[in-house]
């Protein structure tokens, strides 16, 4: 039953200190209505205090699980341990899966919807342990809705490196089909692809922007920490096969940039502005994914 609470306190869900629970702004960082007209307390209690990690998690679950069940015969296809329970690519491609091919086509929404998308449960599980290790320490360096930006721009940016990249190359060798296949297994030309990964390559990138700019021990500690798991996954990605490594790169450097432009905590504390962003990046991506849909009813 849901049930309002106007009375008593809550955690603010900007700074996470002790509030009246019908506060019209928190007393200590200025949060408008922190408690939500008395439904804040159900936001904390079932999307995690309002992080987006589990939010994000929750999506990208529904939508594995959707295409699963949109292909049922990928519960009993084996195809070794990297392809294990993969949906069929149609599938994906219906529900909003980007690329070379997808980008081409004019379907420029799923450098969004893309990010929700995955292939099979070892690419899922590694993504999404990742962005829980991550996403935490975004949150309390950034702010919840500064990371959740930083995470979409990171990952429109990196799908779209890889489109471009890959457009450019095929370009160039028109007509030199040996050499486009051979560029296209070495990575270079992207014909479909999916995944948190670019995402949260952005999230190394802006933890190492922080790491850089905030200096000292801590800073220092944080930059060398989350800068060499970037670099260690980027050659595990080299080593591979069938990791879009441009989109990664892409990733990062977005990430990077997005920090850089919309700050930290220490510098400047999460605003209004970043929430009103946020939830605007929020509608556009549920926009991209009822574009995908109608797409796939009506073609």
């Amino acid at each position: 039953m849901l049930e309002r609470k106007t009375k008593g306190s809550i955690v603010c869900p900007g700074c996470a200190r002790l509030i009246s629970a019908n506060a019209r702004e928190c007393i200590h960082c200025g949060r408008k209505n922190p408690g939500l007209w008395g439904y804040g307390h159900l936001v904390q209690k079932y999307l995690g205090n309002g992080s987006m990690v589990p939010v994000v998690t929750m999506v990208c679950v529904f939508l594995y699980a959707l295409s699963l069940l949109l292909d049922l015969s990928a519960l009993f296809r084996l195809e070794g341990m990297f392809r294990l329970l993969s949906p069929d690519d149609q599938v994906l491609i219906n529900l909003g899966m980007s690329g070379l091919y997808p980008l081409a086509d004019g379907r420029w929404w799923t450098v969004v919807t893309a990010m929700y998308l995955h292939g099979s449960v070892i690419h899922i599980l590694f993504n999404m342990l990742w962005l829980r290790q991550l996403g935490h320490v975004m949150e309390h360096l950034f702010g919840t809705s500064r990371t959740f930006l930083i995470f979409t721009i990171a990952g429109v940016t990196g799908f779209f490196m890889s489109y471009l990249m890959g457009f450019l190359v095929v370009k160039l060798l028109t007509n030199q089909i040996g050499s486009v296949q051979f560029f296209a297994r070495i990575g270079l030309i992207v014909r479909y692809t999916i995944g948190a990964s670019g995402a949260i390559f952005g999230l190394f990138g802006a933890l190492v922007y922080y790491g850089r700019r905030r200096g000292g021990e801590f800073g220092k500690a944080v930059y060398i920490q989350f800068g060499k798991y970037a670099l260690i996954l980027f050659v595990l990605g080299l080593i591979f096969p069938g990791v879009d490594n441009l989109s990664h790169a892409g990733g990062f450097v977005g990430g990077f940039l997005a920090a850089q432009l919309l700050g930290y905590q220490e510098l400047k504390v999460e605003n209004q502005t970043h929430r009103l962003l946020a939830l605007g990046v929020a509608v556009v991506t549920v926009v991209c994914f009822i574009l995908a849909l109608l797409k796939w009813i009506f073609g």
